[in-house]
């Protein structure tokens, strides 16, 4: 082999280093899209699943005119002649991946008010929630995002939790 070919076979080997190279940052960019639209369908799902918390929970309260004691109550009421279905199922958390939810009792202990997530991550969405939900504004955390029924219908700050 001549030295002009040694130098060329060098080149071809630093082009294809420096191919590998872009090629891995494009692909450590696109895993990094798509983690984040991952985390935004699980945001978008966990407000939709603890809303239907809320709703089942006010329900409940205006047929029984109390607070439900455990989630279980919300599937099916059956203290009327034809079973009342407040909740289709009882949801997973998105977050966490498990049916895992803190209960929020009502402040007097009379039963549970609403349900928050496990997950101690930050979440994305920090603004422009719907009415129902302004209290999430500025949110630090997904368990701050608390699915709470109260009599105005929307999400107050309540600090008494406990685990489910």
């Amino acid at each position: 082999m001549s030295a002009g070919s040694r130098k060329q076979q060098g080149f071809t080997y630093v082009g294809f280093l420096m191919a590998v190279a872009v090629t891995g940052a494009g692909l450590a960019a696109f895993a990094e899209i798509a983690s984040h639209a991952a985390q935004r369908e699980k945001e978008a799902e966990l407000l939709f699943r603890g809303n239907q918390f809320r709703e089942a929970i006010g329900a409940y309260l205006r047929i029984e005119e109390r607070y439900q004691q455990s989630l279980g109550h919300l599937l099916e009421n059956k203290g009327f002649s034809m079973p009342v279905r407040h909740l289709r199922k009882l949801y997973a958390d998105p977050m966490t991946g498990q049916a895992d939810w803190v209960v929020v009792q009502a402040p007097d202990g009379s039963g549970i008010m609403g349900v928050h997530s496990r997950s101690q991550d930050a979440p994305i969405k920090t603004g422009n929630f719907l009415l129902k939900n302004e209290g999430f504004e500025g949110a630090a955390r997904y368990s701050d995002w608390k699915f709470v029924h109260s009599p105005s219908g929307l999400s107050q700050p309540i600090e008494k939790s406990a685990p489910k």
